[in-house]
């Protein structure tokens, strides 16, 4: 059974770091695509960025472009999204899913595995 665990979500004032880790159970990150997503209350979950299958890509959403980043360590079977210049409307509830397949890594439908998310609260 495929279990991924986000951690590392809190409070944060605005301009503030944080580094959400996601670890895999079940499933090795090697040879999947690796995403982050995350939902604001009352909104659509949203792309934020992704890690390729072989690892040597990355994609990012615009608006967290050049402030996040995220990276993969199939050693220990863990994924971080570290995430700086946080802004308040960064606030929401972050999620890590995995995808067997290379393309649509923005889209949700494209992703098998999710995982029961952490929360990021921006103060202003």
């Amino acid at each position: 059974q495929v279990q991924l665990a986000e951690s590392g979500g809190g409070l944060v004032q605005a301009g503030g770091s944080l580094r959400l880790s996601c670890a895999a159970s079940g499933r090795t990150f090697s040879g999947y695509t690796v995403g982050w997503f995350r939902q604001a209350l009352g909104k659509e979950r949203e792309f934020v960025a992704a890690s390729s299958r072989s690892g040597s890509n990355t994609y990012y959403a615009n608006p967290v472009k050049g402030r996040f980043a995220i990276s993969r360590d199939d050693s220990k079977n863990t994924v971080y999204l570290q995430m700086n210049s946080l802004k308040p409307e960064d606030t929401a509830v972050y999620y890590c899913a995995t995808s067997p397949f290379g393309g649509n890594w923005y889209q949700t439908s494209a992703y098998d595995y999710w995982g029961q998310g952490t929360q990021v609260t921006v103060s202003s």
